[in-house]
């Protein structure tokens, strides 16, 4: 009696131990939560998430490691891919949020990710979105010679040159402008393969005034009228002004064609 006591006991302490490892085991397995998308139409991607592990430490803001499995459900290679992921507390208040990107991942292809990032709350949920689309932009320095030609891009002004703009792919005309010189332009394509980093540098048409530079750095444009030993003379938009020679650094005169002579009026053999 006592050898078939012992007996059914040592079976109900294997069939229990059995019992919690495979409830164990279960729980392990148990992802926090899988998410496909799109969520509307055929999904393309499972992502499947593991429970979060906090980190020791940080504060306020908790830090937690997270794996993630994201298996490929279409039929066509996924060359790149990057997804917004947020975290939301029980009350759905997102606490936090990070990205995951993928790369070249193959039809029916299961890539495996873990990284960290952290949280003001303890996540209780999370969610991914797919970033919206942007048009790819370029950095380009425009400069000008002169420097200080006000400059245009397709007719949006942007300030003096030198300056640094971002351009789209595609056609475009720059515009440069300066007090004194004759303006011009310069037609500009962009191609997708371009890269940040080029430059252009336009030369402005000749001075269509007289320049007077002045010992302080500033110029007068104009027509000068005269010169004299102590006193120079010039129109400056439609303005008479003086100057004290000795305020002069320097004076550069544009070309001018000769004046045509007064000749006298053609006469006819009667």
């Amino acid at each position: 009696m006592q050898v078939l006591f012992a007996s059914s006991l040592r079976r109900f302490c294997l069939s229990f131990a059995f019992l919690l490892f495979t409830v164990s085991a279960f729980a392990k397995d148990t992802p926090l939560q899988v998410i496909e998308w799109p969520t509307n139409g055929t999904p393309a991607l499972r992502f499947t998430f593991d429970k979060l592990r906090q980190l020791e430490g940080g504060g306020r803001m908790r830090g937690y490691t997270v794996s993630v499995s994201v298996q490929n459900l279409s039929p066509r290679l996924i060359p790149a891919a990057r997804f917004s992921l947020y975290l939301f507390d029980k009350n759905k208040v997102r606490v936090g949020e990070d990205f995951i990107a993928i790369n070249n991942v193959g039809p029916g292809e299961t890539v495996k990710l873990q990284f960290a990032t952290t949280a003001s709350g303890v996540p209780a949920s999370l969610s991914i979105q797919a970033p919206t689309p942007t048009t790819k932009t370029i950095s380009l320095t425009v400069n000008s010679v002169p420097q200080g030609a006000m400059l245009k891009l397709d007719q949006t002004e942007l300030g003096p040159t030198p300056r640094v703009v971002s351009i789209t792919p595609g056609k475009h005309i720059l515009t440069f402008t300066k007090e004194g010189f004759t303006a011009g332009t310069y037609p500009l394509e962009i191609s997708h393969d371009d890269v940040s980093g080029g430059s252009v540098s336009y030369e402005l048409g000749a001075s269509a005034f007289d320049s007077i530079e002045l010992r302080d750095g500033s110029v007068l444009s104009g027509d000068l009228v005269s010169i004299s030993g102590m006193d120079v003379e010039i129109r400056v938009g439609g303005n008479i002004q003086h100057i004290d020679r000795n305020k002069i650094r320097r004076v550069m005169f544009v070309q001018r064609g000769a004046p045509t002579p007064n000749l006298p009026a053609a006469t006819t053999n009667q």
